[in-house]
């Protein structure tokens, strides 16, 4: 049953997905899910290399974040599309080269490959930079003293202080933007020499009812994307785990981990001390002397001699 008829057959899409020779070859499934991983790396490894520096710059400095503010709202409202299409028609026609990149943009691509890495990495900046900026300025002020009152460059701060503690929010804008570069990126099948999960896509729309590459092709495109968000999200949340100290991160230590030799372990029996008494010593019973041993005795008064 194809869709003309009335409806969506998954088991064709099940078929599709059991057949290797859907998966092999330069026109396969695993061709096609290469590209669309590289497409996403490189927009999201660019994207961090400008928004990453300039939001910790913003949040140290505490200068232009109205600005970012803005900018960030306005990046957001760009249609990642539209984009596509007027830097296609704009840019394009203006880079006469016929170079590629082996493996990923076939010869004479190169101009309209770097239109669309312009389009996702507009796309990925804008959660990159307000998160950044944001984990920086949420750090209390009095950790910030006392950085600089151990003598603590700027630089030092950043590096040291600040950057550790907005970690968190720093790898939330950045899975956040690798997943809405992945679910974006399929707009690269839009333009000539491009391909990615995409190409399947707009591929078979116009032949929808081909049992190979209509919609079957369609849908099983659609679900290897959500399959790789859902995969990049969790290797995402992995990363976070590994780079995030557990006391920044809010979660207890790891277990097992190797008692102090000065700290007991919880485990091992404390040991009683005996308790060390000190003997008293003996002192002598003061005796108060009685009111008649104690009175002077006295001299009787002299007789006088008989006249």
């Amino acid at each position: 049953m194809g869709v003309a008829s009335g409806g969506l057959d998954f088991g064709r899409v099940g078929v599709w997905l059991n057949d290797p020779a859907n998966w092999t070859g330069p026109n396969g499934l695993l061709a096609h899910l290469r590209e669309h991983v590289l497409y996403t790396l490189i927009a999201v490894v660019v994207a961090g290399a400008i928004a990453l520096p300039l939001g910790l710059a913003i949040g140290h400095t505490g200068r232009g974040v109205a600005l970012v503010v803005g900018l960030a709202n306005g990046l957001r409202a760009v249609p990642t599309l539209g984009a596509v299409v007027l830097l296609v028609v704009w840019l394009s026609p203006k880079m006469q080269t016929a170079a590629a990149i082996p493996g990923l943009v076939p010869r004479g691509g190169l101009p309209y490959f770097i239109p669309i890495e312009i389009a996702l990495v507009v796309l990925a900046i804008p959660p990159m930079l307000t998160n950044t900026y944001a984990g920086v300025q949420n750090i209390e002020p009095a950790v910030r003293d006392a950085a600089a009152g151990m003598g603590m460059t700027g630089g030092q701060v950043v590096r040291r202080v600040e950057l550790p503690n907005a970690l968190p929010l720093i790898m939330s804008g950045i899975r956040s933007a690798t997943l809405q570069v992945i679910a974006t990126a399929t707009v690269a099948a839009y333009v000539p020499f491009l391909g990615g999960l995409g190409r399947l896509i707009i591929d078979g729309k116009d032949v929808i009812n081909d049992p190979r590459h209509g919609y079957p092709a369609m849908v099983s495109a659609a679900i290897v994307v959500a399959a790789l968000a859902v995969a990049a999200d969790l290797a995402l949340i992995a990363a976070q785990r590994l780079v995030v100290s557990p006391g920044v991160a809010g979660r207890p230590a790891r277990r097992g981990a190797t008692p102090s030799r000065t700290t007991p372990s919880r485990t091992t029996p404390r040991r009683a001390t005996p308790r060390r008494t000190t003997p008293r010593r003996a002192t002598p019973r003061r005796t108060t002397p009685s009111r008649t041993s104690g009175r002077r005795a006295t001299r009787p008064a002299p007789t006088p001699p008989d006249p």
